[in-house]
């Protein structure tokens, strides 16, 4: 079945198809193009971007855990100067032809507001912004937003005045109620929203007696966190109009299939890179496999059609 149609809408965004990195494991895709050309995605999501350099997290900043990863990365960045201007950054993600969505965050409304402004002020090649409110790993702001809902909203309502471009809300899995989140950001002004983000956890050497983690905590990433994606998903699409991006332990062309029919209509592959540089295009290949081993010629055939 050659004329598979894998195109997806995302609102005021399209995508060629609905396989997309995400923010925190494919860097700026550099690295990856040298494995094959990352345009071939449906978007490339790059690491979070925030008004100044971030250093993140002291190491050790990772830890393998039975089916998954904690990390404590703390949002490690150039700041947008940088990367509007550095040759491995946006110069570099305007040659390659991705389409590009940049994660963005601060620890107040407006350093928010202020990543918005800059990059609509040189957009060129930037097809959507993503603002990290999820964010386990920080101090300041991230997770602090993601966890209450007027907090949240003001935030998305501050960028949403500084920039055309669609906006994604990236959503917090700790929260009671994610059907409510869900809807705050649809009601602030957000085009889609993206969940999950990662769930805090930590790990501990049992022979140094230690945690892990110089940060002591993390965030829980990879296959064991996959079901509760799925969950999460399944009730944040109910409970919008607007589009859904499914992650959370994507492994393959049948993971992302299931986020598919829980009700995203694209998915993000994150954790899996670390294992398999190329594992966003094998999920991609993956679906299209799945396709044309059922019949299904249309990825919109798929979205949402979990029967219950």
């Amino acid at each position: 079945m050659n004329d598979l149609d894998l195109q997806v809408k995302l609102g005021p965004l399209t995508l060629k198809n609905p396989v997309m990195t995400a923010s925190g494991t494919f860097g700026y895709g550099e690295e990856y193009n040298k494995f094959y050309p990352i345009s071939e995605l449906g978007a490339v999501v790059v690491k979070g971007i925030a008004p100044w350099p971030s250093h993140g997290n002291p190491t050790p900043r990772t830890a393998e855990v039975v089916s998954g990863m904690i990390n404590a990365i703390g949002l490690q960045g150039p700041g947008i100067e940088k990367f509007l201007h550095g040759e491995h950054y946006m110069p570099f993600l305007r040659k390659t032809g991705a389409t590009v969505v940049v994660n963005i965050w601060g620890r107040t409304p407006d350093d928010y507001a202020l990543v918005a402004e800059r990059l609509e002020a040189e957009k060129d090649g930037v097809a959507a912004l993503e603002i990290n409110v999820s964010c386990p790993n920080v101090k300041e702001g991230g997770l602090s937003f993601g966890t209450n809902v007027e907090s949240m909203q003001r935030v998305i309502r501050a960028v949403r005045a500084k920039t055309s471009l669609p906006l994604i809300t990236k959503l917090s899995p700790n929260v009671s109620r994610i059907a409510d989140f869900a809807r705050g950001a649809q009601d602030a002004g957000s085009d889609m929203i993206s969940l999950i983000n990662t769930i805090p956890a930590m790990a501990i050497d049992i022979y140094t007696r230690r945690p892990k983690l110089a940060n002591v905590t993390g965030g829980l990433s990879g296959p064991a966190v996959k079901p509760v994606a799925v969950k999460l998903v399944y009730e944040a699409a109910r409970a919008v109009s607007i589009p859904v991006i499914g992650m959370g332990g994507i492994m393959s062309g049948e993971d992302a299939v299931e986020f598919l029919l829980a009700g995203a209509s694209a998915v993000a592959v994150g954790t899996a890179t670390f294992a398999d540089p190329a594992a966003p295009l094998r999920v991609l290949n993956g679906i299209r496999a799945f396709m044309e081993r059922t019949g299904v010629r249309s990825v919109k055939e798929l979205i949402g059609q979990i029967q219950i």
